[in-house]
């Protein structure tokens, strides 16, 4: 059978010589409502608005900037040889765990000055980075970027996808993983339990680290199906990075249940 392969413009509008991506397009959308979610959820538990447009205007060019320059280290055989393209990321290559430790560096030393639990803090924002990041992978849906391995037209028919999400994934002749869907979805499924768990009142920072596991236990499956994996020597960095945090958020958590005087998720 003969299908039509319509790929999808990775340019939403262009301005002149400017090209306005849907890469750029999507995470700029995570960032906004991550932001709309944290503002209004801070408010119900006495944090004022200011402290998240702060650390929105602080954290998020940090954030980027973390992101591009963990993903260039570690494909700096390329560019060394390539140093136009480090500055282009516009084409992709925002690495989510360099984001991850340059946002959570910002918001502890930001935290500290203004005298502010980090916890807390990071239990309000930890549904916004998860759907934030389920909205940002569409990005990389539009790029043709972060898929799986090769697998055939009825797999993916099997999965009963929407024929753009088909189309989309038949890059050079072949079709692969949706491996950007895979991720979205699980992290749409951890935003809801996330938000579950504000009811159940945990103590403060288990939100934050009950999200580093979730996000850490999908990112390892999805890895592996992966063809564009950050390496270390013949590891997949992003697996490593995975196991440790789970590893270690657990045993942040069973450490802190020990301290009676740390206060509850809802606690004002």
């Amino acid at each position: 059978m003969i299908y039509f392969i319509e790929r999808l413009n990775p340019v939403a509008i262009q301005l002149g010589p400017f090209p306005i991506r849907w890469y750029g397009i999507f995470i700029g959308l995570g960032i906004v409502i991550a932001y709309i979610l944290a503002v209004r959820e801070g408010k119900r538990r006495g944090l004022e608005e200011d402290i998240f447009t702060d650390l929105l205007l602080i954290a998020a060019p940090i954030a980027i900037i973390c992101a591009r320059l963990y993903y260039v280290i570690f494909e700096w055989d390329y560019y060394r040889v390539n140093p136009g393209k480090i500055f282009a990321i516009w084409e992709g290559g925002l690495a989510i765990h360099g984001a991850l430790i340059g946002a959570v560096v910002t918001a502890v030393i930001y935290c500290r000055k203004k005298k502010v639990s980090f916890w807390k803090i990071a239990d309000i924002a930890a549904p916004s980075l998860i759907i934030a990041q389920a909205i940002g992978r569409w990005g990389n849906f539009m790029n043709q970027e972060a898929h799986g391995g090769p697998v055939t037209r009825e797999f993916l028919e099997g999965l009963h996808l929407p024929e753009f999400i088909i189309n989309q994934m038949y890059i050079d002749g072949t079709y692969y993983h949706p491996t950007f869907l895979y991720e979205s979805l699980w992290n749409i499924l951890g935003f809801i339990i996330l938000l579950l768990l504000r009811k159940v009142n945990l103590k403060q920072g288990e939100i934050f680290l009950s999200y580093l596991i979730w996000y850490s236990i999908g990112r390892y499956f999805v890895e592996g199906l992966r063809t564009d994996s950050l390496m270390f020597f013949d590891f997949r960095v992003a697996q490593l990075l995975s196991i440790g945090l789970i590893i270690g958020s657990i045993i942040i958590i069973l450490i802190r249940r020990r301290n009676r005087s740390i206060p509850n998720y809802l606690d004002l």
